[in-house]
């Protein structure tokens, strides 16, 4: 008799984003007049620069020709985007990172999901708690978290790194060992940053106790504050200890289009093995590669063009950013992020927990949020905003807001 995955089942309730996107339906639907204001998903508003659709143009008319047509791509991805991410990303940062180190995916989420399948079941996690939860529940789903206690909203074999108020929103290190560690800087949700001397003290730790940092650096093109490393591979012993996951979609609009890819040096060892050509072989078997139109359109991002055209993107983002951020200060509230991230953490008033605080936005302001304990037991009593949203709408929901 066929059984269903029962590490599937421990999962509670559905994805925080799904159960977002479904109390804002129901609201609507019983509040047809409403104009609801979404501050909540971090999804682009933006249309893709110039310079990028014409590059998915001219993809396009290359493959409507048998001469340039393109069918299956290669399983790291096209030699032309792997060597200009190598120039670009890392060897003008000064990091020693190599074309064949990097795997062109179809997006960052998928590749944080699935970066757990090449370690062993019994590897200890060690998470930041609040945390995106695409860490922690593919590796529930994997078998490697335990069981749930919803009173706690903890799983008994994770290693929970609080990030608090005291120290910036940043996690300590761990006094648990865990096997793999992850991290993600510029922060989401609390928007958080960590230096470069603080972040080499992760990379310090790694190797002292044999672990692997996976870093999520979705966020890198946001940073605007001088020491804060864009790439972990800026620390000494980073390739030793470390897998850097990047994304398209936040730097150049990429939700729809959908463009990451996961660094991973040769070397870099699990009790003897090589994790390169464990993700390579993964890589190969499930996956048959990013389109070859979305490639090049991604080439285009290194364009002298491209980093104008999507400076000016980052800038306005962050604009909203820095309206959100005054505009809430100003009404009282308590308020953090927003200066080397799209992502404004707030305190709920009153002591209101996160949930109430998200029914509260939603019934008396109409703009919708996520609740901070969506992204872990130290999130309660918070709330992020996303600058994602168009201008005006930011200007209006922080209105709103204020009014309440």
């Amino acid at each position: 008799m066929v059984r269903a995955n029962e590490d599937y089942l421990k999962l509670p309730g559905s994805y925080l984003f799904s159960t977002v996107a479904r109390k804002q339906r129901e609201y609507a639907a019983a509040h047809p007049e409403a104009k609801i204001i979404r501050l909540s998903i971090g999804d682009v508003t933006q249309p893709l620069a110039p310079v990028i659709v014409e590059a998915l143009h001219r993809a396009v008319d290359e493959m409507a020709q048998t001469e340039t047509f393109r069918g299956y791509a290669p399983d790291l991805g096209y030699a032309f985007l792997r060597n200009t991410v190598a120039e670009h990303d890392y060897k003008a940062r000064g990091c020693e990172i190599s074309a064949d180190e990097i795997f062109i995916s179809d997006g960052a989420k998928g590749d944080c999901g699935n970066i757990q399948e090449i370690f062993a079941k019994e590897c200890k996690v060690a998470v930041c708690d609040p945390v995106y939860p695409v860490y922690v529940d593919t590796n529930v789903m994997a078998g490697r978290a335990g069981n749930y206690d919803a009173q706690s909203g903890t799983w008994s074999e994770v290693i929970y790194m609080p990030c608090t108020a005291e120290y910036g929103f940043a996690p300590q290190l761990p006094k648990e060992v865990p096997d793999i560690i992850y991290l993600c800087f510029p922060n989401n949700p609390t928007g958080a940053t960590i230096t470069k001397e603080q972040l080499q003290a992760w990379v310090d730790y790694a190797n002292q106790n044999g672990a692997v940092i996976i870093y999520d650096a979705a966020y890198e093109a946001y940073i605007s504050e001088e020491d804060v490393p864009h790439s972990i591979y800026e620390c000494e012993g980073a390739r030793e200890c470390a897998i850097e996951i990047r994304s398209f979609s936040k730097n150049a609009g990429f939700t729809g289009v959908r463009l990451g890819y996961t660094v991973i040096p040769k070397g870099l060892k699990a009790d003897g093995t090589e994790l390169h050509g464990l993700w390579a072989r993964r890589h190969g078997t499930k996956y048959n590669g990013a389109p070859y139109i979305v490639q090049r359109a991604g080439e285009a991002v290194y364009t002298a063009e491209g980093q104008a055209q999507l400076k000016e993107q980052v800038a306005y983002y962050m604009k909203n950013a820095a309206y959100i951020r005054q505009g809430l200060a100003e009404a009282g509230y308590t308020v953090s992020g927003g200066v080397n991230a799209p992502y404004i953490w707030l305190q709920t008033p009153e002591g209101m927990s996160s949930w109430d605080f998200f029914d509260r936005l939603l019934e008396k302001a109409n703009v919708v949020g996520t609740p901070g304990s969506g992204f872990g037991p130290s999130g309660e009593h918070y709330f992020r905003l996303t600058a994602f949203g168009r201008y005006e709408d930011t200007v209006e929901a922080i209105r709103r807001i204020r009014e309440m």
